[in-house]
């Protein structure tokens, strides 16, 4: 048995935690990096944010980047610690992050909170208007419980029957659980408390007043939902004898309803994320302008406090144990407070950057809106061109928007990978299916396209589409088949 050494080289790259902290900060949304912000604030008391005094022109390259970092295994005695490295020109260590570009909605903007009554005690307050013994009572506050933001109910009666028995110690029966959801469907809106939509539908159409159109729509829900689904109509007019004008007035009637009743609800508190942009672009004579969010942009500088600590450490002679252990543990705080507010400032930096970048690879299309002159594009292109990481455009693309004048968009969406037409030029998927989405509204809604037929006709735009790549980008587009587009 023998040992041997082996000397052998390895390459290998490790991110640092300030590069760990960057990709964090890029990757998130406007409204997610405020509060990561704000936790920043409230855990390094040697970070603050507001105006300073002597506040100059405040922009990019302003920033100071020449402070000294340090290994993170590195020892550093109190008495290594080069004080004015830490104390800048007028006694005022500023590292400001503003930038000159701001937006329209950078001022202070307060989200007020959710306040009326919620959909579930707009029903309860409904449910004591009725004459119900105590058993029932419980059964129907436990139903209106299961009502789920839609309005509806989608679990059977047997299994809320068990769960009453074991979480409420109510031992009742599925008749008697049906009887009070009898009741349930009574309630406003019309239609809570349906196990499905042919039940909601049903309720909806037998609370509204009768008539011949309103009888003929309520047949049809309960003796033909099926081919009402699938729209055969051939098949429905032989079924209840009737002709196409009466089936499309019945028709007429189901498509006046709501099919999900819970959403109809103004008091419903359920909290709805507004989108913020984190960019806007304008026209202005002609010529694009991109500004960044001033919520992407705060003011960070070192507090004050924390310089005029070191300032009274560095001007005492005799330093103690204790006052070296503060001044460990202020240099600490220093260090993390820079870090993070050149971290900011990276990331704004590079949102900027590539959603400029963005914005010029992309001109014909924000200069018009219309989507058919969206460039093929992938985020190599991109990264490419601004010489970044694709990981780094791919956070960005993935989770920013940017407000256009033609409305609110999330960056990914122009991205697009690209085909060669005819004519042997590279056009964007999007490109298609925009044309294709235009060609299904032009269509007669009484004779659809079929998928082959529409293939057909991308051909003779000069796209050449094969069926199932049209049914794959009708899918994404969400349009039905031809069938459930066809109409009276």
């Amino acid at each position: 048995m023998s040992l041997k050494q082996f000397l052998s080289f390895k390459l290998s790259q490790k991110l640092s935690p300030q590069q760990i902290q960057l990709m964090k900060l890029i990757q998130l949304p406007t409204q997610a990096f405020e509060q990561r912000l704000k936790q920043e604030l409230e855990e390094n008391p040697a970070l603050d944010t507001g105006k300073e005094s002597d506040e100059s022109d405040d922009n990019f390259d302003e920033f100071d980047n020449s402070e000294e970092t340090y290994d993170d295994n590195e020892t550093i005695e109190a008495d290594d610690i080069n004080i004015d490295e830490y104390l800048s020109d007028d006694e005022i260590p500023e590292y400001r992050t503003q930038a000159n570009n701001y937006s329209a909605d950078d001022e202070d903007k307060s989200v007020p909170y959710a306040a009326g009554t919620s959909f579930t005690q707009h029903l309860i307050n409904q449910l004591n208007t009725f004459r119900l013994s105590d058993q029932e009572e419980e059964i129907a506050y436990f139903l209106v419980g299961s009502v789920d933001e839609s309005g509806y109910i989608r679990r059977s009666l047997a299994d809320i029957t068990d769960d009453l028995a074991f979480t409420q110690n109510v031992y009742t029966t599925e008749e008697e659980v049906e009887k009070v959801l009898n009741i349930v469907h009574q309630l406003d809106p019309a239609g809570v408390g349906a196990r499905n939509l042919q039940e909601c539908l049903s309720i909806q159409l037998h609370r509204k007043e009768q008539h011949p159109d309103v009888e003929l729509a309520t047949t049809i829900i309960d003796k033909g939902f099926e081919q009402f689904t699938k729209k055969h109509y051939k098949k429905l007019m032989q079924k209840f004898n009737i002709d196409e004008e009466q089936l499309k007035d019945a028709i007429e009637e189901v498509e006046r309803l709501n099919p999900k009743p819970g959403g109809s609800y103004a008091g419903n508190n359920k909290i709805v994320e507004h989108i913020v942009p984190d960019f806007a672009i304008k026209i202005v004579d002609g010529e694009l302008e991109l500004t960044l969010n001033g919520r992407n942009a705060p003011e960070l500088h070192v507090s004050r406090e924390y310089n005029n600590m070191l300032k009274g450490y560095k001007e005492t002679k005799e330093k103690s144990k204790s006052q070296k252990d503060a001044i460990m543990f202020i240099k600490q705080k220093l260090d993390a407070a820079k870090w993070f507010i050149e971290a900011v400032r990276q990331r704004q930096q590079t949102l900027f950057v590539t959603m400029s970048s963005i914005m010029h690879y992309q001109k014909e299309y924000f200069l018009t809106g219309d989507e058919r002159n969206l460039r093929p594009m992938i985020l190599k292109d991109i990264a490419d061109e601004i010489e970044m990481d694709v990981s780094t455009i791919s956070r960005v693309a993935n989770s920013k928007y940017v407000d256009t004048p033609y409305g609110t968009k999330l960056i990914k969406e122009f991205f697009s990978e690209s085909m060669t037409n005819d004519q042997g030029e590279e056009v964007s998927t999007r490109e298609i299916k925009k044309i294709l989405e235009t060609v299904i509204e032009e269509e007669s809604k009484k004779k659809p396209l079929t998928d082959e037929a529409l293939s057909k006709i991308l051909k003779e735009k000069g796209y050449p589409i094969a069926r199932r790549t049209v049914a794959k980008y009708r899918e994404q587009l969400d349009i039905p088949v031809a069938r459930l587009r066809k109409e009276l």
